[in-house]
């Protein structure tokens, strides 16, 4: 997960966190606010766990949003680690920079925000673009939906074999 910063029309600035999995290239969350503090990156992490969408590791870089007490008693309480980048070297993290490299350039650079609320819709429809409607060659050419599924049809297919086996 990282950030990325925006500004509306009015000139007010804007604050977007984007969270995605590396593997299945799923963007699981983009909060949009102007200010994102620690503790609110954790309730971002908690919806995602109510979801059953936690990783075991979660890459970040070094800022104070990541490194504080509010998201390393949340990553303690899911049994999550955090592994903290170099500070800085975004190549270690090169996954994220480069969809948010794709936000930028397909989104934020697109649209003329005129408001924190039209930020938040024009940026999740994105978001849904982007794991709904997009194959990526890394995927074997699906979406990143379309994967997640693929994935989780495989897991449980395990799942009823290791059943039959024991």
């Amino acid at each position: 997960m990282d950030f990325v910063s925006d500004f509306t029309a009015a000139g007010r600035r804007l604050k977007i966190l984007t969270v995605v999995d590396e593997f299945t290239r799923y963007c699981a969350a983009i909060e949009v606010d102007t200010s994102i503090p620690g503790a609110r990156v954790a309730q971002v992490l908690e919806r995602l766990a109510e979801q059953d969408r936690l990783p075991e590791v979660i890459v970040t870089d070094n800022g104070p949003e990541f490194t504080g007490k509010a998201l390393d008693s949340w990553a303690y309480k899911h049994k999550v680690r955090l592994d903290f980048i170099r500070p800085g070297k975004p190549v270690e993290n090169a996954f994220i920079e480069s969809f948010n490299g794709r936000l930028r350039d397909e989104c934020l650079n697109e649209h003329w925000f005129v408001n924190l609320k039209d930020a938040r819709e024009k940026i999740e429809s994105w978001r849904l673009d982007y794991n709904g409607s997009r194959p990526h060659s890394s995927l074997g050419n699906l979406t990143p939906e379309e994967f997640v599924e693929r994935q989780k049809s495989l897991n449980r297919r395990q799942e009823l074999t290791s059943e039959v086996v024991q």
